[in-house]
């Protein structure tokens, strides 16, 4: 019963759809347009450096490698060279548009659990970095998803042992930043150290953010940036959830042996760093059609629209003897959870979703949630209840039909809420 959508495509130009005769299609033209303003083809050019005397080497990791890529090879001048590797998420390539060279390989792994494939790419990426010179250039393409997507463990530490962690990290309800102070502690090319090892090249880091604030130390675990967080943060993490990590790993940890470079370090002198799409420019693009179609005098007066970004985190909740697993992500546990507090309030309606088209690890980027999301839900033999306990939004709204579902978007500026209130 899953409502299928396309891709969402380039609406700057188009006319929203009347919030009061077609709500859900309003809302999901206001992710369409959060979307659209993130695509790198029309925000990475402003950022681009000139050539240098040298080569230019692109590395890179994220959901949104393949599109960054594509913009890159378009926008950067036909007759100075380029090449090199990135890594994004499996079917997260977009079309080549025709007659656009291919100049650098994408390659393709796992997220958000880490697998072989994106320790391959990891390890070819940090070995490009060898026979580096002063007068060469690395562009860095990074945006969210890039942790678990260019995983190379610490000494003593194998791929299943970060495959371990990474899943208990997620089903901890940690934060993002939690999260990837562990990774880039357990890393041997997070927090700074792929830049150090480009030394001397001069690297200029192209972020797109997924977290709260921008940081670049928390997209992707900051491979090209300098980390402020210490081997004593990342044990305090570990131990807060109580994740066990190898006893040798551990002493390293505790010694301070598997420290990252921190800000003042002299490897980061002449690097830039730019953010060419962040969550709140694309919640503002949304706004701006959000505040066009309402043409409100006071703030809050119907009809309103509630916008937020960001990450919400899920605790994943122990399966009882004979329960069956529970599908979904964290859009789809907040439209549970929201519809829960609702009640089936008259004239609210809502829509969550991932920028990237994918929730979790799931086929839909989020769900709907109506005035009658509870009855027809109760109706399908439903009870919110139930799939709360399993963490199941995927089958409690597939089952009514209101899962959102675009495909990859090829961006990433994390999750989009918006509450219309009629």
């Amino acid at each position: 019963m899953t409502a299928k959508t396309s891709t969402p495509p380039s609406l700057q130009d188009a006319t929203a759809p009347d919030p009061r005769q077609a709500p859900r299609a309003f809302l999901e033209h206001l992710y369409r347009v959060a979307v659209d303003r993130a695509l790198p083809l029309s925000t990475l050019g402003a950022h681009l450096p000139k050539p240098p005397k040298g080569r230019t080497l692109v590395l890179g990791a994220g959901k949104a490698g393949g599109s960054m890529v594509q913009a890159l090879e378009a926008l950067w001048p036909a007759d100075a060279p380029l090449s090199g590797l990135v890594v994004t998420r499996y079917d997260h390539i977009p079309p080549r548009p025709e007659g656009l060279p291919s100049r650098i390989e994408i390659v393709e792994a796992a997220h958000p659990v880490p697998d072989a494939a994106g320790q391959q790419a990891a390890e070819r990426i940090l070995a490009l970095t060898e026979g580096l010179t002063a007068d060469d250039l690395v562009l860095c393409l990074i945006s969210g998803g890039g942790s678990s997507l260019l995983v190379l463990p610490a000494e003593g530490l194998t791929l299943a042992d970060k495959q371990r962690i990474n899943k208990q990290l997620l089903d901890s309800g940690a934060h993002i930043g939690e999260m990837n102070c562990v990774r880039k502690h357990l890393s041997r090319i997070k927090g700074g150290r792929l830049a150090a090892a480009c030394a001397p090249a001069r690297v200029v880091t192209l972020s797109i953010s997924d977290v709260p604030g921008d940081d670049p130390a928390v997209i992707a675990s900051g491979p090209t940036v300098p980390d402020a967080t210490t081997c004593a943060d990342a044990l305090a993490i570990l131990d807060r959830y109580r994740i066990e990590v190898p006893a040798p790993v551990r002493a390293q940890l505790e010694s301070g042996a598997l420290e990252t470079p921190k800000p003042g370090d002299a490897v980061f002198q002449g690097h830039e760093t730019h953010m060419i799409a962040a969550p709140q420019q694309s919640l503002e693009a949304a706004a701006a059609v959000a505040r066009a179609v309402a043409q409100r005098g006071a703030p809050f007066a119907r009809p309103c629209v509630i916008l937020s970004g960001g990450e919400t985190t899920v605790t994943i909740r122990p399966r009882q003897p004979g329960q069956a697993k529970g599908r979904g992500g964290r859009a789809g546990e907040f439209c549970m959870g929201l519809a829960g507090a609702l009640l089936g309030q008259a004239d609210v309606w809502a829509l969550a979703a991932d920028t990237d088209g994918i929730d979790g690890v799931e086929d839909n980027a989020g769900a709907h949630v109506t005035p009658d999301t509870l009855a027809r839900a109760a109706n399908a033999g439903r009870k919110l209840s139930d799939h709360l306990d399993r963490n199941d939004a995927y089958g409690y709204f597939d089952a009514i039909g209101d899962l959102f579902v675009t495909g990859p978007t090829h961006t990433n500026v994390n999750d989009f809420r918006a509450l219309l209130v009629l």
